[in-house]
């Protein structure tokens, strides 16, 4: 094969790789970011309760609302990232979607270093990552 053709056909290899590992990462992540954010969420809300702050009884009341709305979003986000993640069998139990999903990334991860070496899987990660930043710092509000 022509050094020209190889190296075109690293390309797609390349590409075709990348886009494998940022379908199967993006699907495992939307289940995945929700526990991290869980995380986040309750220590939000730790804080906000411990606030000390002046309000008038109106105020007061509208907060308090706040505070359970908020509250109310954690537990729903807590129900769906368990049902997304884990069987009825238990908490160690996982979904057969889930495993599949974490399965796949592994063997994509492990296909790209075999194809195309150790660095490979660095760059193919440090691409995803940079590009998910990209996006939240670009979004926008309503978009």
């Amino acid at each position: 094969m022509p050094q020209k053709a190889k190296i075109a056909e690293q390309h797609l290899i390349r590409r075709y790789l990348l886009w494998c590992y940022k379908t199967t990462k993006e699907e495992l992540d939307r289940i995945d970011r929700k526990f991290t954010q869980l995380v986040v969420d309750e220590e939000i809300l730790k804080i906000l309760r411990r606030q000390n702050i002046k309000l008038t009884e109106d105020q007061s009341n509208q907060y308090a609302e706040r505070l359970a709305s908020f509250e109310q979003y954690i537990e729903k986000k807590r129900t769906q990232a368990h049902a997304e993640k884990f069987s009825d069998h238990g908490p160690k139990s996982l979904q057969a979607d889930y495993l599949y999903l974490k399965n796949r990334l592994t063997a994509i991860e492990q296909a790209a270093q075999l194809i195309l070496g150790k660095n490979a899987l660095t760059q193919i990660q440090t691409q995803y990552e940079g590009e998910m930043r990209k996006r939240i710092l670009e979004s926008r509000e309503g978009s």
